[in-house]
């Protein structure tokens, strides 16, 4: 599902003095998949794909959870900074350039971004899936902004790009099956040749550039 239309709304901020009171500028249900940028050591925003993992019930007793895989720049500098800023997005170049490229930028907030969170991270637990190691963190909003809203439609290719970057950040990964992943890869690429727009068959080059396929 994604959201397509001119950007028509007046920005309305979400801020106060009072962190708890803040709410994130989105219904959060399932996994939803954003953008966040953290502040690196090189005083520049690195952009990378997050998958945020609602809660089931009251913010403060069951927050927005996600996951880092790796020792990645987000992990890096959820560490070194403690917050991120959040973003909604429904451009899938972004997606592909975030996922799967070194994507840094002077400021925080993409230009693609339909609104965004800033937020505070705390890290809750660790693991090991494979070789890989992970950390989950939640998620408390600090303040947020809705930049535009959007009439939803649904839209097969802008799906289908957003798996291709999951399958293509796996692709040398010893856990998973590389032969399966080109298939599902190949998949994709065939609904978004069918379905998907021009700025979605823009975003599967991107993933083609990045990735080993």
């Amino acid at each position: 599902m994604t959201e397509r239309s001119d950007r028509t709304a007046d920005a309305s901020t979400n801020t106060s003095a009072d962190p708890d009171t803040v709410e994130w500028p989105v219904l959060l249900a399932g996994v939803t998949e954003s953008i966040v940028t953290t502040l690196g050591p090189n005083d520049r925003w690195n952009a990378a794909p997050l998958g945020l993992f609602a809660g089931d019930g009251d913010e403060n007793d069951d927050p927005v959870t996600a996951k880092t895989w790796g020792n990645t720049r987000t992990r890096r500098n959820f560490h070194r900074q403690g917050e991120g800023y959040v973003q909604f997005t429904v451009d899938p170049v972004a997606f592909a350039d975030a996922a799967l490229s070194i994507n840094e930028f002077d400021e925080p907030i993409l230009e693609s971004a339909n609104a965004w969170v800033r937020v505070a991270v705390e890290r809750v637990d660790s693991g090991l899936e494979g070789e890989t190691e992970w950390e989950e963190w939640t998620l408390r909003p600090l303040e947020a902004d809705v930049v535009a809203e959007t009439v939803p439609t649904i839209d097969r290719g802008f799906g289908a790009v957003i798996e291709a970057t999951v399958a293509a950040s796996r692709l040398g990964v010893p856990a998973y099956d590389q032969d399966a992943l080109r298939e599902r890869l190949e998949y994709f690429a065939s609904v978004v040749d069918r379905a998907g727009s021009e700025r979605e068959r823009e975003a599967l080059e991107c993933v083609r550039d990045h990735a080993e396929w």
